[in-house]
């Protein structure tokens, strides 16, 4: 099992749920969002990207298993040793699969070797079949979530918010929870992340000709209007990470920074993009972004891999510096 080490934990209680409840009695997530605390200094790094689908190595059809073992092993080397790795969704191909998770547990671990910690967003393809039976796989990887599908983690002056996007993100328990934790961000962080599986702004689509691709949908696009609505009077600055679009996006609004980060070894497509993206790019983009934080700042830069013909050839074809406003607070 991958756990998170040096974590403190606290289990935040919305409503009464009783003290008594037994361990094997699941708590209803939505009324028991957790909280991290996850003990770095300034600066450090971490690791974000989704779709990776663990899956047979033999059946080629529903991920690329080189690309994905590649990518694994390569972020294993980096060093110094990321603080954690921020997993968009899609980390096996069939959650209620349980062999699907013996492929993860054998590929990645290394992960566990080197003592790297994983906090996991859901994705559509970790709910699929029985969805009791896939949560229970899921949270038998990650026992430290106590269940909660989604949670918050408090890294030096970052917030880093875990969204279920399976679950409406702006109304209901998720929405009155995100919209606290918004209204309530600590003076001395400087930037808040939302990871989620589904983008709020894709240049992808549903209808697109060839390769496939995902349209954003109607609730990520409120989300995106509530943040954009928040960044205008915070002082810390919004990052987006989203994957599900198998490729790599970045896109800016409203004064947020949009992440797609689908890259991980489920079959990548080309996009056709809009003319004002900021990434142009007519490649599928295998990668993983590296987060480098320190006081004030962050650079976040995308690690792309072409393992086309046997040989991995890294390179950085984007990154970006974001900082917070000087003075502002």
């Amino acid at each position: 099992m991958i756990r998170l080490p040096k974590l403190l934990f606290v289990i935040l209680f919305l409503g009464c749920v009783a003290c008594s409840r037994s361990r094997s009695q699941t708590p209803p997530p939505e009324t028991s969002p957790l909280e991290l605390q996850l003990q770095v200094s300034t600066p450090f790094h971490f690791v974000t990207y989704g779709d990776s689908r663990f899956h047979d190595p033999k059946d080629t059809e529903a991920a690329n298993p080189p690309v994905r073992q590649a990518l694994v092993q390569a972020i294993a080397q980096i060093n110094p040793v990321p603080a954690f790795i921020s997993f968009t969704g899609d980390i096996v191909y069939n959650g209620n699969d349980v062999n699907d998770w013996k492929v993860w547990d054998s590929e990645t671990s290394v992960w566990r070797a080197h003592k790297i910690s994983v906090c996991p967003a859901l994705g559509n393809h970790d709910l699929h079949g029985d969805e009791k039976v896939a949560l229970a796989n899921y949270f038998e990887r990650f026992p430290d979530l106590k269940n909660s599908r989604y949670y918050s983690v408090r890294a030096a002056n970052t917030l880093m918010l875990v969204l279920d996007s399976s679950l409406d993100e702006t109304s209901g328990p998720q929405g009155q929870w995100l919209t606290a934790k918004l209204g309530h961000v600590p003076g001395d962080v400087d930037f808040v992340f939302i990871v989620l599986h589904h983008p709020p702004y894709t240049s992808s689509s549903d209808a697109k000709k060839f390769g496939g691709g995902h349209s954003s949908r109607p609730h990520e696009n409120e989300l995106a209007k509530m943040l954009e609505a928040r960044q205008q009077n915070l002082h810390a600055r919004i990052v987006v990470f989203s994957g599900h679009v198998h490729n790599y996006e970045r896109h800016e609004h409203g004064g947020v920074t949009y992440f797609v980060t689908g890259g991980a070894g489920a079959h990548a497509y080309p996009i056709e993009r809009a003319a004002d993206d900021p990434f142009q790019s007519k490649e599928v983009n295998y990668h993983y972004l590296l987060v480098d934080v320190d006081r004030g700042k962050l650079k976040i830069t995308m690690h792309r891999l072409d393992l086309t013909d046997g040989t991995a050839r890294w390179t950085q074809p984007d990154s970006v510096e974001i900082s917070v406003p000087v003075g502002v607070k």
